[in-house]
């Protein structure tokens, strides 16, 4: 498959929020392997080419601005009628035979805004014009602002605006705008698709978030668990696994658990890994559920702004350890909007816990001058299970940190691409 972007860009400045948009469906359709090309305006210039605008996998078409060598002035005719300037027709041939030579090897194209816009009316007749020779070409054609009523009368190329293309299916962000979109113009709901703008809570994160990212999926899990802490016994890394692999089973969430661990003399980490991994899978995890960053490449200890970041992406800490002077990675964990579950045998974590308003459960623990150890009716496992339900259940009734899961779930620029993009470039 071969695809064409057309924007008619005159610039790529990231303030402009097509832009962003337009960037993101470069990664993705870059990301699936699928070879691309990006028709702007002659007028956009090459410096600004930045972040994946500047990705020489895109091929890049400048479409001509130029007729008689005069610059193409832009008219915004956004009424459904007027006078139209005495070169319209001309520009709109010499634009057309750019657009033909650019989209001859094309099996999609994919237009953002071409048919709304009031300025770009002229494009709008040029690719009319164009795709009377293109009868190969699928065209998908984006509307980014809310769309405009279907007047009840309009010549041509005015009503180019609220009539549809031959060979075009319409897309909007949003589901609630389809209706409104298909009125516009003039389809059944059926030729209108959604495709929602996407956030790419990565881009903005550092190489080594990115470095993890390319081993663990941080993105589509129900539930992400990130346990930072020296790698020895007394921090309970099995439990955390533990926990995990209840929820899991329990409740049918899918779960992946990232251990930022880093060295301790008193423990042998090989060792200590497998006994983490075997009570994980024991519990409900699969084996690839859980990552050590250790294995990843940072054997001295993740990077704490990687951590926070992490945190950023994550949605439940759990901290079962066995002893705490005060517990910072509670607040860390705490101030990125995870949901807590702390070890309320621990006076620290209790007294933290109650400030934050964490859900408390019960481990083995040091104390103030005497240690503490649990015992389990009927046994760790069903108190483990019993609790996960009770975890989830308060998780989903939490209406910020649902808005967090979603955000990173549902999108993000993966999910976007296999739900909504990629189906429609199939269809």
């Amino acid at each position: 498959m071969r695809v064409a972007i057309l924007t008619m860009f005159n610039g790529l400045s990231a303030t402009y929020s097509l832009v962003n948009v337009v960037a993101e469906h470069l990664k993705m359709l870059l990301d699936a392997g699928i070879s691309t090309k990006l028709l702007v305006s002659e007028d956009c210039p090459d410096k600004e080419r930045q972040g994946i605008f500047a990705d020489k996998r895109i091929e890049w078409v400048k479409i001509t601005n130029r007729l008689n060598g005069k610059r193409i002035e832009w008219h915004d005719y956004s009424l459904p009628d007027g006078e139209l300037h005495d070169t319209f027709f001309a520009e709109a041939e010499v634009i057309a035979e750019g657009f033909k030579a650019a989209l001859a090897d094309v099996d999609v194209c994919i237009m953002h805004d071409i048919h709304y816009q009031g300025w770009h009316l002229v494009h709008n007749a040029a690719i009319r014009k164009a795709q009377e020779t293109l009868p190969h070409v699928r065209f998908i054609a984006f509307t980014h602002s809310a769309p405009v009523n279907h007047p009840p009368a309009s010549t041509a190329p005015f009503s180019y605006r609220y009539t549809p293309m031959p060979n075009t299916v319409y897309a909007y962000p949003t589901q609630s705008g389809i209706p409104a979109l298909a009125k516009q113009y003039g389809v059944p709901e059926g030729k209108c698709r959604v495709v929602s703008n996407s956030l790419d809570l990565l881009s903005a994160m550092s190489a080594d978030t990115m470095a993890i990212q390319k081993t663990v999926d941080l993105l589509t899990p129900d539930i992400l668990i990130v346990y930072p802490g020296r790698f020895t016994t007394a921090k309970k890394f099995e439990k955390v696994a533990a926990l995990a692999g209840a929820i899991q089973k329990t409740t049918e969430q899918t779960v992946t658990v990232i251990f930022c661990d880093f060295p301790c003399m008193d423990t042998n980490a090989e060792n200590y890994k497998r006994v983490i991994r075997a009570t994980g899978q024991v519990c409900g995890l699969e084996d690839e559920d859980m990552v050590f960053t250790s294995d990843l490449g940072y054997e001295n200890g993740y990077p704490r702004s990687g951590v926070l970041e992490l945190f950023t992406l994550s949605n439940l800490f759990i901290c079962p350890s066995y002893s705490e002077s005060f517990g910072l990675t509670v607040l860390e964990a705490a101030s990125r909007g995870n949901f807590l579950v702390v070890n309320e045998a621990v006076p620290a974590l209790e007294e933290l816990g109650k400030k934050l308003g964490a859900y408390f459960m019960r481990w083995d623990a040091r104390n103030f001058g005497f240690d503490t150890k649990e015992n389990y009716q009927p046994s760790e496992l069903g108190y483990l299970q019993n609790h996960a339900e009770k975890i989830v259940d308060r998780m989903r009734e939490d209406s910020v940190l649902r808005a967090k899961t979603l955000t990173r779930k549902m999108f993000g620029p993966k999910w976007i691409w296999y739900n909504q993009l990629q189906p429609l470039l199939e269809d």
